[in-house]
């Protein structure tokens, strides 16, 4: 007697699943303890990692507040155990924390008059590739500060121009540089350079109010009104302000109408 069409179909996929049955068995006979020690390293090694993410998170955690102690020995007039701390922390760790220490350590030497050593330890911060940029940027502005009087104006207008030329985005730093890249202008007998970047400082949102009066000053000395400038701007804002106050208080009015 013929099978059916539905004996056949599952003739076929009894046959096939007992091929595929012998083909995995073949499989795990030869290869099983390869797999199996395949799948237990992978599991060891995820699982180390996630230890080892842990130490890291903890060793952040440890450096963060000795660095935190070691500021509060500087505050309270313990410099000896402040720079033993210090030592510490630059010594290894976590790259950032390392950064913090040794600028630290820079501003000390400065304030010892060590200006030459100073600059040597923000160098070190500024060449470290595993930092961030941005404060990368601010070790190289501090390093050139510390060395101004020792480089020739060109020097400073062509380290500097990296970041006083960004747009997109603009550095953080973007007012300390242009200044040191002002200064180096104007003993270059470059006014227009210099006289721009003071203008550029002067607009800031946010700067110092020291730089900023100081900018000021300079890009008034130096044929460019700031304050003008920064007189346009408020009105503008003044304008744009009042113009969305019209809006928001319109608004409801035209709702209920």
């Amino acid at each position: 007697m013929a099978l059916s069409p539905t004996n056949d179909a599952a003739l076929l996929q009894e046959v096939d699943e007992a091929v595929r049955k012998d083909r995995l068995d073949t499989i795990m006979q030869r290869y099983g303890r390869w797999i199996i020690g395949g799948v237990l390293a992978a599991l060891l090694a995820f699982g180390g990692y996630l230890y080892w993410n842990h130490r890291q998170d903890v060793a952040r955690g440890e450096q963060a507040e000795e660095l935190i102690a070691t500021f509060e020995k500087l505050s309270t007039n313990q410099p000896r155990a402040a720079a033993t701390d210090l030592e510490k922390i630059a010594a290894g760790g976590d790259p950032a924390y390392r950064a913090a220490a040794v600028m630290q350590q820079a501003n000390a030497k400065a304030q010892a008059g060590d200006l030459k050593a100073a600059a040597a330890l923000m160098a070190k911060v500024a060449a470290d590739t595993k930092l961030d940029q941005a404060l990368r940027d601010l070790a190289l502005i501090r390093q050139t500060a510390f060395e101004y009087d020792s480089l020739k104006p060109e020097a400073v207008i062509a380290r500097m121009k990296p970041l006083v030329d960004a747009n997109d985005p603009v550095s953080s730093w973007f007012a300390s540089a242009a200044e040191l890249s002002a200064t180096a202008h104007y003993q270059l007998g470059q006014y227009d350079q210099a006289g721009a970047l003071y203008g550029r400082i002067a607009k800031l949102p946010g700067v110092a109010k020291s730089l900023q009066s100081r900018s000021v000053q300079m890009a008034g000395m130096l044929g460019v009104d700031a304050v003008a400038d920064r007189a346009d701007e408020s009105a503008a804002k003044d304008q744009t302000g009042n113009a969305a106050s019209k809006a928001a208080a319109a608004a409801p009015v035209e709702k209920a109408n």
